[in-house]
């Protein structure tokens, strides 16, 4: 197995932090690993909010969907992108302030498709959402980093160590 290079996810989390809808959820993801990810949200219920005084399952599902697609990047090929093929959100319990943490994990990564599931918990550990997403492997294509040089953002290191950039 290739060894991931802590300087390309650390310029990835950069770059995608500071995309307008991370920004605006107020989201960022604050820990990437091989098969795992950890995104946080303090919850702003004039944002968050839905009409009856609790966070939205919508702020949840998003959550969910960055978490998986994160968990999941690691251990996929430099050039390899992905695509959510579905999220199921199971809310089990409300939330109405404080901060969120999503912990993704890849459960398995096959050629063409890659499941992650993802636990949302509020700061006291109270579980609060459950989620699953399949992600579509997109081999060759749509890659992160060549994603950001399309939108005219910064180069990012390689994705992988190897005995020249050890």
């Amino acid at each position: 197995m290739k060894k991931i290079n802590p300087a390309h996810l650390a310029a990835m989390m950069s770059l995608t932090n500071s995309c307008p809808y991370y920004r605006l959820l107020g989201m960022r993801i604050v820990e990437l690993g091989s098969g795992y990810s950890r995104v946080e949200m303090d919850v702003d219920m004039s944002k968050h909010g839905n009409p009856f005084g609790s966070v939205h399952g919508g702020a949840y599902a998003s959550l969910i969907d960055v978490a998986a697609y994160w968990a999941a990047y690691s251990d996929q090929a430099e050039d390899a992108g992905m695509t959510s093929l579905d999220l199921a959100v199971t809310n089990l319990s409300m939330c109405r302030g404080g901060k969120l943490t999503a912990h993704g994990k890849a459960v398995k990564e096959g050629r063409s498709i890659c499941l992650s599931e993802v636990t949302i918990t509020d700061d006291t550990g109270k579980l609060i959402a459950h989620g699953t997403s399949k992600l579509l492997m997109l081999n060759g294509r749509q890659s992160a980093a060549d994603a950001l040089r399309a939108a005219g953002r910064s180069e990012v290191p390689p994705k992988f160590l190897n005995s020249e950039n050890e």
